[in-house]
C-alpha cells in the first residue's frame, strides 16, 4: 500500500512539474538555454555563434560562443562580424521605406523613373515594375535565377542590372514569388539617384550611426580589414574547413552588411519600439510599417506541431503566423555563414542568431525553440529533430559523391580525344569560359566573371565528367557535353542549389 501511495504521490509530482512547465516555459530561457545551445553547437560542429533575444524593450540574453575560426583559441565576443547575407534585405527595403516617408519617393514609383536603363526580357514587366516589386519578389523569376552569374562574381552593380533584364522569367509577371537578389540590388540603386549618396553611405548615415550600430560594415570587401571578425566555415569531403570571404558588393543591398550581435540587438529594439531609441525616432513608425505590410504568397509552412500556417513576404521580410502570432522574420546565408532575425511585435520579442557556418539549422532550429517558450508550448528539441534530417541527407549526399568518385577511380576513357572537349564556351547570360586539357584526360574550366575560382572535370566515360569546383560551396555535379556529329557542341553547367537552382548551357564556339 505504501509503494502504491509513493508511486501515485511521485506521478502527482511528475505531471504537476510538467503541467508548472507548460504554464511557465519562459524558465527555459534562464534555466536551460544555454546548456541547449552548447549542446546544439557541439552536435552542429558550429565553430562559434552569437544569440540575442530582447522582450519588451529589454535584453533577455546576449552571449557569444565558440571561437572565430577552426584551429585558433580566438573567442567570439558580442562585437564580433558576422556576415549576415540576405538579412541586409531588411536595411535595404527600410532604407527605401524611409525616403517614402520623406517624400523623396514613393514605393509605387515606376523603375524606370530613377533608373531608365532598368529592362526585363518581358518588355512591358520592365516598364510597369515598381520598387515595391523589386522589394516583394515578384518579377517572374524562379528562386535564385540568375545568382550564378551575379553571385560572388567580378560584375558591376551597373553590370548586373543590365544582365538582369536578359534573364529569361521563368513566369508571367507578378504571378508567382521568386526570391530575386539582383532585384533588391537595383532597389539599392535607386537610393543614390534620389540622395546623391551609395547604398552602402546612406546606410551608415541614415541607419547605422543613428542605432549605434558603430561595428557593422555595409560592404564584403571590408570585412577581412576588420580585427574583431569570425572566418566563414563549409564541410569539404565531411570536414569543417575554413573557407575565403565571399565578394558579394555588386550584389550589397541583397546580402553584402557583417554585423555583431551586439549591433543587431540595436536594430531589432528599435523595430519592436515603433522606431524609437529612447526619446528619439530614428526609423519613421510608417517606414517600418510599410515593410510589414504583406505584398505577395509565399506557400505554406507546415511545424512540427503539426500546425500549417501561411508564409507571405513584405518587403525585405517573411510575414508568417505561428500559434495566433504575427511573425516577421528572415534568414540569411552566403558562403560560410547564416543567421536569422526574427520579431514577435504583439510580444514585443525579438532573436538574433549568428553563426560562421553554412551547414547547420541550428540558426532556425533556435528560434521556434525560444518562441515555444515564451507561447508555453512543449519542448521540442527543434535542434535535435533539424540534425537527423540533416545527417541523413549529408549521408546520402556523401554516398552520391562516393559512387561517383569509384565511377572515376576506373579510369574510363571519354567517348572522343580530351582535346575535343577543350576550347572556348559561350552562355547568352552568364558570358564565356575556357575549359583546357590538365593532367592526362583531367579537363579544367575557368570562367569569366569567377576569376578566383575554377572547377576541375575528370572523365566518368561517355560524355560526361565529375565535377569539383575551387570554391566548395558550389558543390559538386555531373557535367554532360552534348555532342552532334562526333564533335562537341556545348555542355550543361550546374552549382550547387545554395547558389542557383536552374543549369547552364553553353555552347561551344
Amino acid at each position: 500500500m505504501k509503494k502504491i501511495s509513493l508511486l501515485i504521490s511521485l506521478f502527482l509530482t511528475c505531471a504537476t512539474l510538467t503541467f508548472a512547465q507548460h504554464l511557465d516555459r519562459s524558465k527555459f530561457i534562464k534555466d536551460s538555454l544555454d546548456y541547449y545551445i552548447n549542446r546544439a553547437l557541439t552536435n552542429w560542429r558550429v565553430p562559434g555563434a552569437a544569440i540575442c533575444i530582447v522582450k519588451d524593450n529589454k535584453i533577455v540574453m546576449m552571449k557569444a560562443y565558440g571561437i572565430k575560426e577552426l584551429g585558433q583559441s580566438a573567442k567570439v565576443d558580442i562585437n564580433t562580424l558576422f556576415m549576415i547575407g540576405s538579412n541586409t534585405k531588411a536595411f535595404t527595403a527600410t532604407a527605401l521605406a524611409m525616403l517614402q516617408v520623406q517624400n523623396k519617393l514613393s514605393l509605387d514609383d515606376k523603375v524606370t523613373k530613377y533608373l531608365p536603363q532598368f529592362k526585363l526580357d518581358n518588355r512591358p514587366a520592365g516598364e510597369m515594375a515598381t520598387i515595391k516589386d523589386l522589394l516583394c519578389h515578384r518579377l517572374g523569376l524562379q528562386t535564385f535565377q540568375g545568382d550564378f552569374t551575379f553571385y560572388n562574381t567580378n560584375l558591376t552593380r551597373s553590370e548586373i542590372i543590365e544582365k538582369l533584364g536578359q534573364v529569361k522569367a521563368a513566369y508571367p509577371f507578378r504571378t508567382k514569388w521568386g526570391y530575386t537578389n539582383a532585384a533588391f540590388l537595383t532597389a539599392g540603386q535607386i537610393i543614390p539617384v534620389v540622395t546623391g549618396k551609395p547604398w552602402e553611405i546612406y546606410l551608415k548615415e541614415n541607419i547605422f550611426a543613428p542605432l549605434g550600430m558603430t561595428n557593422t560594415l555595409a560592404l564584403t570587401a571590408d570585412m577581412p580589414k576588420s580585427l574583431d571578425r569570425t572566418v566563414p566555415h563549409t564541410f569539404v569531403d565531411g570536414l569543417l574547413s575554413a573557407i575565403p570571404y565571399c565578394q558579394i558588393d555588386g550584389l550589397a543591398p541583397a546580402g553584402a552588411i557583417s554585423s555583431s550581435v551586439n549591433d543587431m540587438s540595436k536594430w531589432v529594439l528599435a523595430l519592436l519600439n515603433d522606431g524609437k531609441v529612447g526619446a528619439r525616432q530614428i526609423i519613421p513608425q510608417a517606414a517600418i510599417a510599410a515593410t510589414r505590410e504583406a505584398q505577395d504568397i509565399v506557400g505554406t509552412i507546415h511545424h512540427l506541431d503539426g500546425e500549417t500556417n501561411y508564409e507571405l513576404y513584405g518587403l525585405g521580410w517573411l510575414i508568417q503566423d505561428y500559434d495566433n502570432h504575427r511573425l516577421i522574420m528572415h534568414d540569411g546565408g552566403v558562403n560560410g555563414y547564416l543567421s536569422s532575425v526574427t520579431l514577435v511585435p504583439d510580444e514585443h520579442l525579438g532573436i538574433i542568431v549568428l553563426t560562421n557556418t553554412d551547414e547547420n539549422s541550428f540558426y532556425e532550429a533556435l528560434r521556434w525553440e525560444v518562441m515555444d517558450a515564451y507561447f508555453k508550448k512543449p519542448f521540442r528539441d527543434y535542434s535535435e529533430n533539424y540534425l537527423t534530417k540533416f545527417k541523413a541527407k549529408a549521408a546520402a549526399e556523401l554516398a552520391a559523391d562516393k559512387k561517383l568518385r569509384d565511377s572515376v577511380a576506373l579510369n574510363r576513357l571519354p567517348a572522343l580525344p580530351i582535346v575535343s572537349y577543350t576550347g572556348k564556351y559561350v552562355n547568352e547570360l552568364y558570358g564565356s569560359m575556357v575549359i583546357t586539357q590538365g593532367v592526362n584526360n583531367d579537363l579544367e574550366i575557368r570562367f569569366e566573371h569567377h576569376q578566383r575560382m575554377y572547377a576541375h572535370l575528370q572523365p566518368l566515360g561517355g560524355n560526361r565528367f565529375y565535377v569539383t569546383f575551387s570554391d566548395p560551396t558550389l558543390g559538386k555535379t555531373v557535367f554532360p557535353f552534348t555532342v552532334q556529329n562526333g564533335k562537341v557542341t556545348g555542355v550543361r553547367v550546374k552549382v550547387a542549389d545554395f547558389v542557383e537552382y536552374n543549369p547552364y548551357e553553353f555552347k561551344k564556339e
